[in-house]
């Protein structure tokens, strides 16, 4: 009996993650049947509120996803019936506001001539509706700062302060960034559909990204309990070959699968038992992916041929991976090669994380002091700096304070870092790391 509580509460835990889990798909194939980004995020919405509502007492559904659509689908017909069904009597309220004579013919209204509701009541769904999504979400008519955002939000299913956090930006302008995206894509009917061939080069740059947002995010949650998101992973290598099949040549899409397959091959020893964080240095490399692994370094070295003038950044960043990748133990990996990828880098990606994930390498190639001497050019111990509210920066430097002995000063930057927004997972670990177990 005393059991019950946490057992409803696993339970419960369990029907999150599944709706979760499915939510992008689902939401990608509501966008392609109403054409519309915000009716089908509400209508997913809705669906998912009914799913936490009704499967815990009528059981899962033997295919959950066929459920949520077809709930989000029937939601999506109310709407449209029901603004179909207003808008006549908003223009008579216009026109006759008295209801004293007959009302004007209505003029095509938002759905009113919308082919894509001739598709509510198909069965089919289309494998590849989250590519097309893809696509649509890094329209060139689109800002780029506009696209990252609606990545996160669809793609990635990300709350807005989530959204907020990821980009390091307040709530008010991520918002802004939705808002303009979704209005853009009504106004000027950008289409859900993979372009043309002749349409796909321009797209690279932002479709890599897109992808690359939800594996991130995938890889390393935003929030929540679980630090890995297995759904989200796996859509973005099903996604990463699909397009590298669409564009074999492409050194972007090489380097971008190579890199997802390299991290992804450390998928089973990021974590313990217990759900807990295990570092790079303590991971067992002997049950890393080793096919994943041939894979991708096959992928980097294609990448790097048809490079040969320009480095392109996700080949690089797959070059680092393999560094790690191939190198036997922590130990013996080679961080001179890897701190020089990340100077190649820096020529074609100069970021602030960029910077800072080479002051870590820096700190194991020539030891600690450089490394925080690199970390601090960009988190000034007095506050500020370009990663302020980038909680493993904080940890970062804590941790090369703490290698030098400075013990206090280590335990305020992760006072530091755990004051920041973080996953759970990452947060049971840098509480570890500050009380020095």
């Amino acid at each position: 009996m005393g059991d019950q509580p946490q057992e409803d509460a696993a339970a419960r835990a369990a029907l999150v993650r599944l709706v979760r889990d499915e939510g992008a798909r689902v939401l990608a194939t509501l966008v392609r049947i109403t054409g519309d980004v915000q009716l089908a995020q509400d209508c997913v919405q809705d669906a998912t509120v009914r799913a936490l509502e009704t499967w815990p007492r009528d059981g899962v559904p033997e295919v959950p996803r066929a459920w949520l659509v077809a709930a989000a689908r029937r939601r999506a017909v109310d709407v449209v019936r029901r603004e179909r069904a207003r808008a006549p009597k908003e223009v008579a309220a216009v026109h006759d506001p008295f209801g004293t004579g007959p009302s004007e013919a209505v003029p095509p209204g938002r759905w009113g001539a919308d082919p894509a509701l001739a598709d509510l009541d198909a069965h089919d769904v289309l494998e590849d509706d989250l590519l097309r999504l893809v696509f649509m979400c890094c329209h060139p008519a689109l800002a780029v700062d506009a696209q990252v955002a609606l990545a996160l939000r669809t793609l990635c299913g990300l709350t807005t302060a989530e959204v907020t956090r990821a980009l390091l930006v307040p709530e008010a302008t991520a918002r802004k960034r939705l808002t303009r995206a979704k209005d853009k894509i009504a106004r000027a009917g950008i289409p859900f559909r993979v372009p043309a061939p002749a349409d796909l080069p321009a797209r690279v740059g932002g479709v890599a990204a897109c992808v690359y947002l939800l594996f991130n995010e995938g890889y390393a949650a935003t929030s929540g309990d679980d630090p890995l998101r297995a759904d989200l992973v796996d859509e973005a290598l099903r996604l990463g070959r699909l397009l590298v099949g669409l564009m074999p040549d492409e050194p972007a899409l090489l380097g971008l699968l190579a890199l997802m397959l390299l991290h992804d091959s450390r998928r089973g020893t990021r974590t313990d038992a217990d759900g807990d964080l295990v570092l790079l240095a303590d991971q067992d490399r002997s049950a890393w992916d080793r096919a994943r692994i041939t894979e991708g370094v096959v992928l980097v070295g294609d990448g790097l041929r048809r490079t040969p003038d320009r480095p392109d950044p996700y080949v690089v960043q797959a070059a680092i991976a393999a560094c790690h990748a191939l190198a036997p133990t922590f130990a013996a990996t080679d961080w001179g090669a890897v701190v020089s990828w990340y100077d190649v880098l820096l020529t074609v990606l100069d970021t602030p994380v960029v910077r800072l994930n080479r002051a870590v390498a820096v700190g194991e190639r020539d030891g600690p002091a450089a490394g925080l001497a690199a970390v601090e050019a960009l988190l000034p111990p007095g506050g500020g700096g370009a990663l302020a509210d980038y909680p493993l920066a904080h940890a970062a430097r804590a941790e090369l304070l703490a290698r030098l002995g400075r013990d206090a000063e280590a335990a305020a930057g992760h006072a530091a870092a755990l004051a920041l927004d973080m996953n759970d997972a990452t947060r049971r670990h840098l509480e570890r790391r500050a009380r020095g177990s």
